[in-house]
């Protein structure tokens, strides 16, 4: 009969009776990755990575998999390359919860003074390691990759250069690419972002909504050597509403009222503006207000725009009263003395 493993898993050590985390040892660098049916490419990846950090004189690392609910033999290629260097790690998800979720496990496990994370498919090279911590050594606390030269189908380069169009106008960061697997970061960033959904291609508008600075490098593409891409042209559909999210959840978090009193106000000013001109022009006789459905979409505006206003101010109330009962407020704080 086969033991059960009662072995501590690796994602659970570290916590108390109140399922809290605990302040582990900090360590210089972790790198995460998270992954998804890429049985062939792992053994590969896993000695790049090693290599360049042996190259480096990076000694006290740790490199943290995230299994993303892989149906290949992923969490055995780990589980072998772990018998041969134990500072190799591998959280398993049961089923695929996506990028964001495998990310945010990570984050918090990390225990690394710098964070590098990076794809599994080998089309992020980890030889770009030591330039991504050398420009976060300069003082900044993201660094993003930028796949100057992308190995991509047209499908997936021409939506992506709009993507990354949209959301540098919207979030005020100019980035050329948010959304390439190769970045680094401080520890304190990752301990901070709250990545769910498919926030993950906005970790570094996230970052520079909370303060900190955030830059990029031009870094090193290859075209995928196994296996196939796991996301469709719906991301980026899905990637325009996530973003609508960041912009409200970030911007508005604390002043619900600033955006849907600024939707509300315009909303309403429209429709005022056209049921005035149609009733001078009534009072004048030029016009009969019972056949003009233009009447009618003023008044329907200005209700849409009473109600966000509303909503707005429904918010605010629940935003001041979790600010009453909850001391955490969970501001972005840089010191204390």
């Amino acid at each position: 009969m086969q033991q059960e493993n009662t072995k501590t898993p690796y994602y659970k050590r570290e916590r108390n009776t109140n399922d809290s985390v605990v302040e582990k040892r900090s360590i210089f660098l972790s790198v995460l990755i998270p992954l998804l049916n890429e049985e062939e490419s792992l053994p590969e990846l896993t000695n790049q990575i090693v290599t360049v950090l042996n190259e480096n004189k990076i000694l006290d690392y740790e490199i943290i998999f995230v299994d993303d609910g892989s149906k290949d033999g992923s969490f055995e290629v780990i589980r072998n390359l772990r018998k041969e260097n134990n500072r190799i790690h591998c959280i398993r998800f049961r089923r695929n919860y996506g990028k964001s979720a495998a990310l945010s496990v990570a984050f918090e496990q990390a225990k690394g003074k710098f964070v590098i994370t990076m794809d599994a498919d080998l089309q992020d090279d980890p030889k770009e390691i030591p330039a991504l911590l050398a420009k976060i050594k300069e003082g900044y606390d993201l660094v993003s990759g930028w796949k100057k030269k992308r190995y991509d189908p047209i499908s997936k380069t021409i939506p992506s250069k709009l993507f990354n169009a949209v959301t540098s106008m919207v979030s005020g960061v100019k980035l050329h690419d948010f959304n390439c697997g190769l970045k680094a970061y401080r520890r304190d960033v990752v301990k901070s972002l709250y990545v769910y959904g498919e926030m993950h291609r906005y970790l570094p508008a996230l970052a520079f909504m909370d303060g900190y600075r955030v830059t990029e490098i031009p870094v090193t593409h290859h075209p995928r050597k196994y296996g196939h891409t796991k996301f469709g042209l719906s991301r980026f559909l899905y990637g325009f509403l996530d973003l609508l999210t960041v912009l409200v959840t970030a911007k508005y978090m604390k002043r619900p009222l600033h955006f849907f009193g600024l939707v509300g106000f315009i909303l309403s000013f429209l429709g005022i503006l056209v049921d005035g001109v149609l009733t001078a022009q009534w009072f004048m006789g030029n016009t009969n207000l019972s056949n003009r459905p233009l009447l009618w979409f003023g008044i329907a505006m200005i209700i849409v725009g009473v109600q966000f206003i509303s909503l707005g101010l429904i918010a605010e109330l629940i935003i001041k009263y979790n600010m009453v009962n909850n001391k955490n407020n969970n501001y972005s704080i840089i010191d204390r003395i």
